[in-house]
């Protein structure tokens, strides 16, 4: 995808939920940032500050906007909306 957004995602390597969101990032073709904060507390404590509470996980970020978690995502895709969004 040319001009892509900047999209970032906070995941945790044991967590099916962001295990299926890479996957679907990863298919799409989608570049994404990844921050693994597995058993890392210091690392959910900045995501509830970035997010403004919620410390699960995934947590998706496009150009430094919080976005929210998949759920946000899936529903925007079904739509057919989401590769706009993308486009930086």
């Amino acid at each position: 995808m040319s001009n892509q957004a900047k999209v970032e995602v906070y995941y945790w390597t044991t967590c099916p939920h962001c295990i299926k969101l890479r996957s679907f990032l990863d298919g799409k073709g989608i570049e994404y940032i990844g921050h693994d904060i597995t058993g890392d507390p210091a690392g959910k404590d900045k995501l509830a500050e970035l997010t403004g509470g919620p410390k699960t996980v995934p947590q998706i970020f496009i150009n430094g906007d919080y976005f929210g978690d998949e759920d946000d995502l899936y529903p925007l895709d079904a739509a057919g909306t989401l590769d706009s969004l993308l486009k930086g």
